[in-house]
């Protein structure tokens, strides 16, 4: 099964899609956010071209496990898609993901000017195959 992850952000949504078998995340796309409407819209067709059967929203959870206002912005925003979408629409812990991405671009020595390009599809990457493998075996 297809999914799709989204790192939701203030101006930009990164995007990763998985393989059809549902173990590997390859980062996609970034969406530079012009109105909720036109977001919604890509969204929705990333989803059809692509087959997707689930969208995962990364839920930007605080070091003790509480929803902050970033959490509640992604929260509302996870309600639109549902409202948007038929597919089902979940949301994954995603404490720390961009992080891991500039790390990751930063031990790869990629220049400043291409990781602001990539960071925010790769946290969407690794915001997807968190869930995936959480889903290996079940």
């Amino acid at each position: 099964m297809r999914r799709l992850g989204l790192d939701y952000g203030d101006r930009r949504i990164g995007v990763a899609v998985s393989d059809e078998f549902g173990w590997t995340a390859q980062a996609l796309e970034v969406i530079g956010r012009m109105n909720p409407e036109a977001d919604l819209a890509r969204i929705a067709e990333l989803v059809r071209e692509l087959g997707v059967k689930e969208v995962v929203v990364g839920l930007p959870k605080n070091m003790d496990g509480t929803i902050g206002r970033r959490g509640e912005i992604c929260m509302a925003f996870a309600d639109r898609l549902r409202e948007r979408l038929d597919v089902p629409v979940v949301l994954w812990d995603e404490r720390l993901s961009t992080v891991s991405a500039e790390r990751t671009l930063l031990e790869a020595d990629v220049s400043r000017k291409k990781r602001k390009q990539v960071v925010d599809k790769m946290a969407a990457a690794i915001i997807l195959q968190h869930y995936l493998e959480s889903k290996i075996g079940k």
